[in-house]
């Protein structure tokens, strides 16, 4: 068995070795974006749609971030869709409403007849969408809190190439706890790979948070129809069906004018949730390339912990675990090392290899319980397509 688990094992890693240098040549090539002064004055005008559900600790930062944009008043909209909320985010929204013209509050029971159907999220914005004036929407998170900046970097980049579907980068609040550590180093991964993939047209990845797109594009390939099944995908599903329609009209913003910052989960439990949900839309993407990929990441993570109790107490896997998993951190280091630069974490990576063992359990158990299992979203229970 030993032998046999060193040989897979071994495999698994010298592939994702393999795929992390890969994205660390992809990330590299990338230029940061500046705009360019032929590009002229803003002339795009912005619909964007934030869905709310119990977000009363942060829609007003939320929102004021949005208005406050150093972009023409006259050129955006800001619509909050609120989702059937226990609190008092819509009254919080309403009182905004009295200083600016520009917001816009839709209830999303007005859209759904009272009742709260079970794709939340994609209805509110599809509400949105509706009530839209704009041909570009451009969605971020309640949570959320945007640069000023932000709608004219788009813009700008709308003009000078021409997409119809942008992503845009996202970070998170730091602070010191081991929780928030793990956090952003885990999140700022994933960010580069997105970065990466997308600059180099090898799979679509984004985040909702920070998203633009044309709203002829999203009537044009369906919107959110086909996913009706799934709780999320309002972000990564779209872009995919986008990509097979227009396969070269997919951006990255790479520049730090349109990151937007939001907050992390609160606790452990809440983290885990959060990547189950991410995780559970896995086998719904309908691009074979990012399947694989995070298949192979799961199994070599899972071959890992296999490994990881019986290493203590048998000599022939602890060395080669051990030479395994500092192969496997060296990679992803490598690779960690210009996206820390351009999110400006690079002082975080001095606790990565001390967190690897506890990033491999929350691997294996999120691709899982993604799977298998059920997650909590906005005091909602949602079970998984694998469960039922």
């Amino acid at each position: 068995m030993s032998s046999s688990w060193i040989l897979i094992a071994s495999i698994s890693v010298g592939v994702y070795v393999l795929l992390m240098a890969l994205y660390s040549y992809f990330f590299q090539r990338i230029r940061p974006y500046r705009p360019s002064p032929a590009t002229g004055a803003p002339a795009t005008f912005f619909s964007i749609i934030i869905p709310a559900r119990n977000e009363s600790a942060c829609i007003a930062d939320c929102v004021r971030a949005v208005l406050n944009n150093e972009y023409p008043p006259h050129l955006f909209e800001v619509i909050v869709v609120d989702d059937h909320s226990e609190d008092d985010t819509a009254e919080q929204v309403k009182q905004l409403q009295q200083q600016h013209k520009a917001l816009r509050l839709i209830r999303l029971q007005d859209y759904t007849g009272g009742t709260q159907g079970t794709t939340y999220k994609k209805q509110a914005i599809e509400a949105g969408i509706q009530e839209s004036k704009g041909n570009w929407m451009v969605t971020t998170d309640a949570d959320a809190v945007v640069p000023v900046h932000w709608l004219h970097s788009f813009d700008s980049y709308i003009r000078q190439f021409e997409p119809v579907f942008i992503a845009a980068p996202v970070t998170y609040y730091p602070d010191k706890s081991l929780l928030s550590v793990f956090q952003q180093l885990d999140f700022m991964t994933m960010q580069g790979i997105t970065a990466a993939s997308v600059g180099a047209g090898f799979h679509s990845m984004c985040n909702g948070a920070n998203l633009a797109y044309k709203k002829e594009v999203f009537h044009a390939v369906g919107g959110f129809s086909g996913n009706e099944h799934l709780a999320t995908g309002d972000d990564m599903l779209l872009m995919q069906k986008v990509k097979r329609a227009y396969p070269s009209q997919i951006a990255y913003l790479y520049t730090r004018e349109a990151m937007v910052i939001t907050w992390p989960p609160e606790s452990w439990k809440a983290f885990l949730h959060q990547r189950i949900r991410w995780a559970s839309k896995a086998d719904s993407y309908g691009e074979p390339v990012i399947f694989g990929v995070l298949f192979w990441v799961w199994v070599m993570n899972a071959l890992l912990l296999i490994a990881l109790p019986l290493m203590l107490f048998v000599e022939e896997i602890r060395y080669p675990w051990l030479i395994l998993m500092g192969i496997k951190t060296g990679a992803e280091l490598f690779f960690l090392l210009p996206v820390a630069q351009f999110f400006q974490r690079s002082h975080l990576l001095v606790f990565f290899p001390i967190l690897q063992p506890l990033h491999i359990i929350y691997m294996v158990l999120a691709g899982w319980l993604g799977k298998f299992g059920s997650y909590e979203w906005k005091n909602r229970i949602i079970v998984t397509q694998g469960k039922k």
